[in-house]
């Protein structure tokens, strides 16, 4: 995640409100040194992962130095980012407003002493990105794009292994299912049909593919069967090739084209054929056009089966709605896949360790990958023992396994900032369902959406979600279309691919589901985004923050609070914040904060300073049933994009100049009130022209 920061830091550093409020002044030397310093890291970053990856110790260390330096930078151009948001706030008069003394809420308001402070933190960093440039010349990194994905385990054909007829067994429903859509009536009359099997990494799709290849009844009915591994590498020329030269091995014809397309033509024109193209990853619709002006010259009734984990590669190649989506198997066959592999043939089991299957194959999650890698691992463990040890890991992709490599494949082909997005969902509990919703807004708190020119980060957040949902990394999606004003859109993530996203974030996001022990010493320090679903979380933060402090950018907490939370000022970093307790809040100390979550509270109004937050995006109220108000001038946090104020019965008026916030996108309730400090309809009205959401979920209500 090194790369994703260190980007998101060079943005930062070429912010446009660092020049217009001059807050960089008298240190304009050093901020051309780290515009400048910042490219040359990233050109080489992709070299330093894939050695990293290699196990050498060197370049994971100098990553990891590169990460906490870039945590660092951004923090710290987020103040100068804020500074120059307050100078833009007391312009407009809120100092005036407030009221009372904003020396204690901004204690670095003179610019003396803020050039001064700001100044040695600045030269730190510089001073650390020399050492890392000086590291990176020592380990001689080098400029290179993405490193490409590895191909050796994916060369597949039609042939399939399955002497214990576990694989024919355990998918045959889905076997029929698939024979029926190739011989049935439907792809008879057709002239091509194109049927895309997909499912997420693991879940044996060309297993399937093989079981439907080799039937006895598609072999009679097809005069011609094609079987091409395409992978990534999606050349038409070559995939042509591919495709003649298995037909040669068939003992067909051999074509007299001059071109691969032309070979491919006359290899199948006029023959009623069945071609399997597995592992299909590109996108490119121009590519596959080419590919299929050649394949339709086949017999009526062909077909291309072909498999992939991308849904929108699913719907490029297919040439009917219907997509048949692979899910997991059903858990006794996964006990079923794990028993032949990890027990021999000829010994007497050992009971104790029978019994511990059903264990072992609930954490495969329905992945026969995940079974076969397990059951071949324990192979090689003979006892109880060494069977709990595989058991209390944390997750089965690791190492030992060799599951994650597979896994990955599809993670390591996004953009730097889709791998970002994907990996931060580690911060959920397994099975746990994610509001989408309130996800982006999370990526957006973070700094992990990119800016593109009039495009609101919400919708790039909605095509990052609906990209990465499609690629299989998210499962059970309820809502979509996004209609986030109709209906809640909801997700989960598979177990395996949650090992994927928390291999990838390791110590940076940490669960905490369970109580600790007074002698666990084990609470994650070193995590930037936390999620906390125990009784009184405020007893394990308060006592953890005694001990030490953690840079955390998010921080969940999804039960009640029965007290404050303690140490406030160690808080500094925190960019998103969801807790059931707002009374304790210290704005003076959260000054990045851009999601804040006080659903459900009991709390009855905030305080007038919360309007010092100029950087909060989001502020979610929703069922405060004893909230009677909310600041007067909010008119100054200008970057308030979501307020969600439905389910506060209390709540008597609506501040007066809400209309000033031209960010508003989201406003779930309107209170028209009567008093010079209400608001009226003709707010809401002037809302609506500044393009907030007109949503069916929003209340108005009138006093």
């Amino acid at each position: 995640m090194a790369e994703v920061m260190a980007t998101m830091v060079k943005d930062k550093a070429s912010s446009y409100l660092l020049d217009q409020y001059k807050v960089m002044e008298g240190m304009e030397e050093q901020h051309e040194i780290l515009k400048r310093k910042l490219p040359a890291i990233l050109d080489v970053i992709a070299d330093a992962e894939e050695q990293a990856a290699a196990h050498r110790e060197g370049p994971k260390a100098w990553l990891e130095a590169l990460r906490k330096v870039a945590y660092q930078a951004n923090d710290v151009l987020d103040e100068f980012k804020y500074e120059a948001l307050r100078r833009e706030a007391k312009k407009k008069g809120h100092y005036k407003k407030l009221g009372f003394d904003v020396i204690k809420l901004f204690p670095t308001h003179n610019r003396v002493v803020f050039r001064y402070r700001m100044g040695n933190k600045l030269c730190q960093i510089l001073a650390a990105l020399e050492v890392l440039i000086t590291e990176m010349h020592a380990f001689r990194f080098k400029f290179r794009p993405q490193p490409p994905m590895s191909k050796d385990w994916r060369q597949t054909d039609s042939n399939i292994i399955d002497p214990q007829k576990i694989a024919s067994n355990s998918r045959d429903k889905e076997k029929k299912e698939v024979v029926y859509k190739l011989i049935g009536d439907q792809a008879s009359n057709l002239q091509l049909m194109v049927i895309p099997i997909v499912g997420m990494g693991g879940l044996a799709k060309t297993t399937l593919a093989q079981l439907v290849y080799n039937d006895p009844e598609v072999k009679k009915h097809f005069q011609l069967q094609l079987w091409v591994c395409v992978s990534d590498n999606f050349v038409v020329d070559l995939v042509a090739k591919s495709i003649v030269e298995e037909a040669k091995e068939k003992n067909t014809s051999n074509p007299s084209g001059k071109s691969p397309l032309d070979k491919l033509k006359e290899v199948v024109s006029g023959k009623r054929y069945l071609l399997v193209l597995d592992d299909v990853w590109s996108r490119d619709a121009n590519k596959w056009g080419k590919l299929k002006s050649c394949l339709v010259h086949g017999g009526s009734g062909s077909i291309v089966l072909t498999t992939t984990r991308d849904q929108e590669v699913a719907k490029l190649m297919g040439t009917t709605n219907e997509l048949y989506i692979l899910k997991g198997l059903e858990e006794s066959f996964i006990k079923e896949i794990i028993e032949t592999r990890a027990f021999s043939s000829t010994n007497k089991r050992d009971t104790k360790l029978v019994e511990m299957v059903g264990d072992i194959a609930k954490r495969c999650a329905g992945s026969p990958l995940a079974a076969t890698a397990m059951g071949s691992l324990l192979h090689t463990k003979t006892t109880a023992k060494e069977w709990n040890a595989v058991l209390s890991k944390s997750t089965i992709c690791d190492d030992e396994s060799k599951i994650l490599p597979i896994l990955k494949l599809s993670y390591n082909g996004l953009p730097s900032h889709m791998r970002q997005c994907f990996a931060f969902c580690a911060i959920f509990p397994k099975d746990y369902e994610i509001d989408v919703e309130k996800l982006i807004q999370l990526w957006m708190a973070n700094g992990f959406i990119p800016e593109e020119h009039g495009v609101h980060f919400e919708i790039t957040g909605k095509h990052i979600f609906m990209d990465l949902a499609s690629r299989s990394f998210f499962q059970d999606v309820k809502g979509v279309p996004f209609e986030f004003h109709h209906t809640k859109v909801t997700c989960k993530i598979h177990d395996l691919m949650h090992d994927v996203a928390q291999s990838s974030m390791g110590a940076e996001c940490a669960t905490i589901v369970a109580e600790p022990s007074q002698s666990d010493n084990n609470f994650p320090y070193s995590a930037r985004h936390l999620f906390i679903s125990v009784d009184k979380p405020e007893e394990i933060l308060n006592t953890s923050m005694e001990k030490g402090s953690i840079a955390v950018q998010t921080l969940i907490c999804t039960r009640y609070l029965y007290q404050d939370l303690k140490h406030l000022s160690k808080y500094r970093s925190i960019r998103a914040l969801k807790i059931y307790r707002g009374s304790f809040l210290k704005p003076k100390y959260l000054h990045h904060l851009r999601y804040l979550d006080l659903s459900s509270s009991d709390i009855e109004a905030l305080s007038e300073e919360i309007s010092i937050l100029y950087n909060l995006q989001t502020l979610d109220l929703s069922k405060c049933r004893k909230l009677s108000r909310l600041p007067k001038e909010m008119k100054y946090m200008t970057g308030l994009r979501h307020l969600y104020i439905h389910g506060c019965d209390e709540l008597k008026s609506i501040p007066s100049e809400l209309g000033h916030l031209t960010s508003l996108q989201t406003l779930t309730c309107f209170v028209a009130g009567t008093g010079s400090c209400c608001s009226t309809v003709r707010i809401l009205e002037q809302l609506n022209n500044w393009g907030m959401q007109k949503s069916n979920r929003t209340q108005t209500r009138f006093l």
